[in-house]
């Protein structure tokens, strides 16, 4: 059997068919235990990573408007689509965002001054958005469908 440090996918896939198999002494249990963990944490460091994407875009877009691309909206509804995804999947983590919103932001906001090379005072201290317009079909200016 493939060690689960030489070949993780080639692991998951032997793993999976043990269990299949109802197998249960071959089974790398403190490795399975520790996928089993890590699948929730993927899951909420994905919603936490496309919120700061978004977050970035929006401020971006309300504090640099005259430099707006397509990008820009591609990438805001693009992160929004993916936290939809994964709210969709695991309905359990449905108050994620609002929970993670102010420490997301913090993100959003030193990249977004690194990004645009505007002083990081420019942009608001605390979260200008509540978590609805980050992950809704809300727009700065609302003006784009």
């Amino acid at each position: 059997m493939t060690n689960y440090n030489s070949d993780l996918t080639i692991w998951a896939k032997n793993t999976a068919q043990l269990l299949r198999e109802r197998r249960w002494d071959a089974i790398d249990w403190d490795h399975l235990i520790e996928e089993v963990e890590d699948l929730g944490k993927s899951e909420r460091s994905a919603i936490a990573s496309q919120m700061e994407r978004i977050m970035i875009h929006l401020l971006k877009w309300q504090y640099q408007l005259q430099r707006l691309t397509d990008s820009w909206l591609d990438s805001i509804n693009d992160g929004r689509s993916q936290i939809r995804r994964k709210l969709e999947d695991s309905p359990s983590l449905v108050n994620y965002p609002r929970q993670i919103l102010e420490k997301e932001y913090i993100r959003a906001r030193r990249e977004a001054s690194r990004q645009t090379r505007l002083e990081i005072s420019i942009f608001p201290e605390s979260c200008p958005y509540i978590i609805e317009q980050v992950i809704n079909d809300w727009f700065p200016d609302d003006s784009v469908d």
